[in-house]
């Protein structure tokens, strides 16, 4: 069985699928040859028939993984629906989550509509034959682009199991693409979304009986809102009751994230597996009542299938989510073993569960959940005490004994169960600790303390009170208490130094080498063989990062969307250029991209943070990456009143205004600055007109950032600066607008390689189509991030074989290029058919 996981690994690991028919050749081949070994009636020698049923096994599960992924691209999007209206009808599948921008969901498309597609994309490029998506994730904007949060949509009220017709524009799933970061094309993926898009129109037809559950969990969490004034309150309890994980805040989520309590917040494993437990003990207390039930069936059998039956309602009120998924998969595979009336091996049990749950889900494999729930269970079993020699297995005291000796008895029962919840929380937080710095780059030192507290009271207390709260409300009430009294506990362990452990992203052997120190330390071994636990866990907490070489800089031109972020590293000093867009009232790309990015590359400090201009794209996580990291300065262009500023002085960071002529060297490697001249900042300029350039570069490698500069400012460079703006790498001024990078300002720069950052399908057809033709004329290699994702290059290596993130980590599941450069034809097109379809910076969701 192991052999089918290294099967379902090596599947996961192909760039791109080869024909369905080929693959399923290949596989019946190999299978076909392994059974005939296997019933072959010459006796075979035990190696090599063992080597064929591993065999065997690794090709099924690569066959089965294989099988899911051609059935789940065939339902991919054509290129030739994408930003196109299209009206469509069918059922919303989940809980409509509302947020700053307007609503978003999930639509099950009926399969009238989906024919409806299919004949669209037959006469737009009758070649292709692939189907529509069948789910699809939609926003509706509510028309502002910056509301307060809560903010009352201007849209519809949208309810989960309903029937609309929508009006909508489609794309493909698209996400950021940066080292180490979320993988949102794989989430997307696994959840069978194959289309995102945003809603034009919409009109309500039906309530669809199909999906009643879906409407009961849309009344249960607007029952949870009216009955709980607070709004941070009342998302816990409704993610809690109906898995509806979007209702709880972003700040609540940070909190939660710094305690190591983020595992109870949402409708996992444990809440699960505990209310199948407490459903199979009641059903067996109740079974044993009748006498004519226990001759019928026996109780154990009765409570363990009864356990499983509960436990898959529960998961299916709440969501049917992934995790939920998993657990019941495995839950039912334990009581299969266990109906069985054979004792397994607790690796095979796991084992099996694991095959289960990857046969039916192969992505599962690379999601951190999967091992957490897994390698938790595993770390409770080799560490378990052995039979019979502990206080577990002591005998309760016999009836007529007197109260005195029952009330001990009673104490020590608590006070093993108190032992026993204590030692289980420490097996599980630092057993765990190396995978979570494994897939999370952190771990919580206060988790321990954390989930001493919050698992009992989250399992036990607060969520048993969510959902009593279905048949009266006053339970919802008396949760909401608890969860603000939780809250301010887990406020108060969040203050504590060093609340957070952070570490870089270590290569795969410094990784494995601190999963198997964590395995060592766990296991009942002679403290001497543990102590080795110690050396092999190094290179996990302190893995070593790589920087230039005096006299040598790195350029990382980050994937934020619709925005500008480069990170320009020196041998001891790290430089930020722009921050990146602000998505929503609450979310921008410092908190989602950048300090994630820096925190697994290693850099805890910002050297200097220069802001080209005050546009929301360039400027929207500053104020984010302030507060979140040392800043050694902060310059820019930005009037001294802009919010911004006010957040440097208040936290002591030095302001300086940007200015031609200002240099300065580190490790080696020249900064200059070339615009905006001093005299610029007395005149009424435009905000990109201001936009600090900056040149870095030593005597074999430079490049030149240029923030939204147009063709005023590039002629006046090209006039004070002449030969000297040649640079190796060039950042495409404003995108790729055709306000920018004319001939002349190419003609001087002379780049070998352009890099342009802007968001998939943005609504200002970035980059121009015109413009990149320039760059061609000049034989210019061009890389956009919506292509290349982040683009990293050292100056030591030629700049066309700069590292394109999306290129060398791709996977079948990714998006790929076909046409990315929108014309200025169909841009115009767009705009005169009623504008831009979303937000120019909204994040991908």
């Amino acid at each position: 069985m192991g052999a089918w996981l290294i099967g379902v690994a090596l599947q996961l690991q192909r760039s791109q699928l080869g024909s369905l028919t080929q693959d399923g050749a290949i596989a019946l081949c190999v299978l076909g040859l392994a059974a005939v070994v296997a019933v072959w009636p010459r006796p075979w020698p035990t190696v090599p028939r063992r080597v064929l049923c591993c065999l065997a096994w690794g090709l099924a599960g690569w066959t089965v993984a294989n099988a899911h992924a051609h059935w789940r691209l065939s339902q991919a999007l054509p290129s030739a629906l994408e930003a196109r209206d299209i009206q469509l009808t069918g059922v919303v599948a989940t809980l409509p989550q509302l947020g700053p921008l307007g609503l978003r969901f999930v639509l099950e498309v009926d399969e009238g509509s989906l024919a409806g597609l299919q004949r669209a994309a037959r006469d737009e490029a009758p070649t292709l034959q692939r189907s529509a998506p069948q789910r699809l994730a939609l926003s509706w904007s509510n028309g502002s682009q910056w509301p307060g949060a809560r903010a009352a949509p201007a849209v519809p009220n949208v309810r989960a199991g309903e029937r609309w017709q929508f009006t909508v524009r489609l794309r493909q799933p698209h996400g950021l693409f940066n080292p180490h970061g979320f993988d949102r094309e794989l989430t997307l993926f696994e959840q069978g979304v194959r289309a995102t898009g945003t809603v034009r129109e919409g009109q309500r037809l039906q309530s669809d009986a199909g999906y009643r559950l879906q409407g009961w969990r849309q009344r249960v969490r607007d029952g949870i809102e009216a009955a709980v004034p607070d709004v941070h309150t009342a998302g816990v309890l409704t993610a809690l009751a109906v898995g509806d994980q979007g209702a709880i805040e972003t700040d609540d989520w940070g909190l939660f994230r710094v305690t190591g309590v983020s595992h109870l917040m949402s409708i996992s494993g444990l809440h699960v597996t505990m209310f199948a437990w407490l459903a199979a003990r009641c059903l067996g207390w109740l079974w044993r009542r009748s006498p004519r039930a226990m001759q019928w069936c026996a109780a154990p059998s009765v409570a363990r299938w009864g356990g499983l039956l509960a436990a898959l309602a529960y998961a299916a009120f709440s969501g049917w989510g992934v995790p939920a998924q998993r657990t019941v998969w495995m839950l039912a595979v334990v009581t299969l073993v266990g109906s069985g009336g054979r004792r397994w091996p607790w690796p095979w049990v796991l084992l099996a569960a694991a095959v289960v749950v990857t046969a039916l889900d192969p992505w599962a494999l690379l999601q951190p959940g999967f091992w957490l729930s897994f390698m938790a269970v595993a770390l409770l079993m080799m560490s378990s005490e052995p039979a019979g020699s502990s206080a577990l297995n002591e005998a309760p005291p016999a009836a007529g004994q007197g109260v005195v000796p029952a009330v001990r008895g009673a104490a020590r029962s608590v006070a093993q169960a108190v032992a026993d919840g204590a030692r289980t929380q420490w097996i599980a937080t630092w057993g765990l600790a190396p995978l979570s710095l494994v897939f999370f780059k952190q771990v919580s030192m206060v988790g321990l303390v954390a989930n001493l507290v919050a698992i009992p009271c989250v399992t036990l207390l607060i969520t048993p009170l969510a959902l009593l709260g279905v048949v009266w409300s006053e339970f919802w009430l008396w949760g909401a208490w608890c969860v603000q009294q939780l809250k301010h506990f887990l406020a108060l362990l969040a203050t504590w130094p060093v609340a957070v452990w952070t570490v870089p992203a270590a290569p795969w052997w410094a990784q494995c080498s601190g999963l198997l120190a964590g395995a060592l330390w766990m296991m009942r071994l002679p403290w001497a063989m543990r102590a080795l636990s110690v050396p092999l866990v190094l290179p996990l907490l302190w893995p070593a990062t790589s920087a230039p070489a005096w006299g040598e800089f790195e350029v990382l031109a980050v994937d934020v969307g619709q925005g500008t972020a480069v990170g320009v590293q020196t041998a001891h000093h790290w430089l930020l250029f722009d921050a990146g867009p602000r998505y929503t009232s609450d979310s921008d790309a410092g908190q989602r991209v950048l300090l994630p990015l820096m925190q697994s590359l290693g850099h805890r400090r910002i050297d200097r943070l220069m802001i080209s201009h005050r546009d929301s794209d360039h400027i929207g996580g500053a104020a984010t990456l302030l507060q979140g990291l040392p800043v050694g300065s902060f310059w820019s262009s930005v009037e001294p009143l802009h919010p911004v500023h006010q957040v440097a002085q208040v936290l002591g960071v030095p302001v300086q205004r940007c200015e031609a002529g200002q240099s300065w060297q580190w490790d080696g490697v020249r900064f200059d600055v070339l615009h905006p001249l001093p005299q610029d900042y007395a005149l009424p300029l435009r905000p990109n007109a201001m936009s600090c350039v900056l040149r870095v570069g030593t005597s074999r490698a430079s490049v030149l950032l240029t923030g939204d500069i147009e063709k005023s400012q590039e002629a006046a460079l090209v006039a004070r600066q002449g030969a000297a703006l040649a640079s190796t790498v060039l950042i495409v001024p404003h995108h790729g607008s055709r306000t920018s990078s004319t001939p002349d300002f190419l003609a001087r720069v002379q780049p070998e390689v352009a890099v342009v950052q802007a968001g998939y399908r943005n609504r200002f057809g970035h980059p121009v189509a015109t413009v990149m033709q320039r760059y061609e004329r000049r034989g210019v290699v061009v890389h956009t991030t919506p292509q290349c994702g982040a683009w990293r290059w050292r100056s030591t290596e030629p700049a066309r074989q700069a590292r394109c993130e999306r290129d060398a980590g791709r996977r079948y599941w990714h998006w790929r290029p076909e046409a990315e450069i929108i014309d200025e034809a169909a841009l115009e097109r767009v705009e005169r058919q009623g504008g831009p379809d979303e937000h120019p910076h909204a994040p991908p969701h």
